[in-house]
C-alpha cells in the first residue's frame, strides 16, 4: 500500500455560538489552516502512481475556494465550524471525485491544533 499527500492553505474566520457567554471564541475571529489530504492505493501499472498530482490539486482547489476567505459559520454543510467539523467537511468534499482518500489533517499551525479524520 503507498500513501500520497497534497495539502493547501486558506483563510477563515468563524465563530463558536455554542461557546460560554464571555469566551474570545464567541466572537468572530480568523484563521490560517492547512489541510493535508491523504490518498493510499496500489501504483497503476500504466502510469506508475496512485493518482496524478495535477487531479489531486483541481480537486482540493475547488474546496479551497469554498473555504478561502468565508465565514465557515455561513457554510450550511459544515454547521458547527470545529477543527472536527471541518476535517470531516473537507474528506466528505473531495471524497467523490478522488475515492483513494483515506485521511483529511487539518491544522492551525499558529496554534499548534490539528485533527484528523479517517473514518473507520
Amino acid at each position: 500500500m503507498l500513501e500520497i499527500t497534497k495539502s493547501f492553505g486558506f483563510e477563515a474566520a468563524h465563530f463558536q455560538p455554542a461557546a460560554p457567554e464571555g469566551h474570545p471564541n464567541r466572537r468572530v475571529h480568523g484563521h490560517s489552516f492547512v489541510a493535508e489530504v491523504t490518498l493510499a492505493g496500489q501504483a497503476s501499472s500504466s502510469m506508475g502512481m496512485i493518482r496524478d498530482f495535477e487531479d489531486v490539486e483541481r480537486a482540493l482547489m475547488r474546496v479551497r475556494d469554498m473555504l478561502d476567505h468565508q465565514l465557515l459559520n455561513d457554510i450550511p454543510a459544515l454547521k458547527v465550524p470545529t477543527l472536527e467539523h471541518l476535517a470531516r467537511f473537507i474528506f466528505d468534499a473531495v471524497k467523490g471525485g478522488l475515492p483513494e482518500t483515506v485521511r483529511v489533517t487539518v491544522r492551525r499551525p499558529a496554534l499548534g491544533q490539528s485533527c484528523t479524520y479517517a473514518p473507520g
